[in-house]
């Protein structure tokens, strides 16, 4: 089933969900909810980070994951400095190097690459 277009995943600040928590402790949850255009079940977990960390338990976590490559925007960029053109060289190595213990290497490069296996072949060069 697809979702709404309208009225979806809409970004609130802190503040405005402390206002809308302070709310529905008041009127209540569902009436809240109704009115608001919040998910009564987001309102039960807003409050309840709100009475564990205050506002700041409200602050918006979207995109605050780690992990992923620290330097994957740095193969596009433009204007590198040398340390940063080093950084992007020894990763390449690093990756090529983990390839090789696993026994392929890379051959070609973007629609026509492929992955080439080292098994019975000399690595060395």
């Amino acid at each position: 089933m697809a979702r709404p277009i309208a009225g979806k995943f809409v970004m609130r600040t802190p503040e405005e969900k402390e206002r809308i928590v302070l709310e529905a402790v008041e009127r209540g949850v569902t009436r809240t909810a109704e009115a608001r255009g919040v998910d009564p079940r987001l309102l039960y977990r807003w409050i309840a980070k709100y009475r564990a960390a205050g506002v700041g338990g409200l602050k918006s976590q979207t995109g605050k994951r780690g992990g992923g490559n620290p330097l994957a925007g740095l193969r596009n960029k433009k204007n590198k400095t040398r340390e940063e053109e080093l950084e992007l060289e020894v990763l390449r190595l690093k990756v090529e190097v983990e390839r090789l213990k696993k026994g392929y290497r890379v051959k070609g490069g973007g629609r026509g690459k492929e992955y080439v296996t080292t098994k019975g072949s000399n690595t060395k060069s």
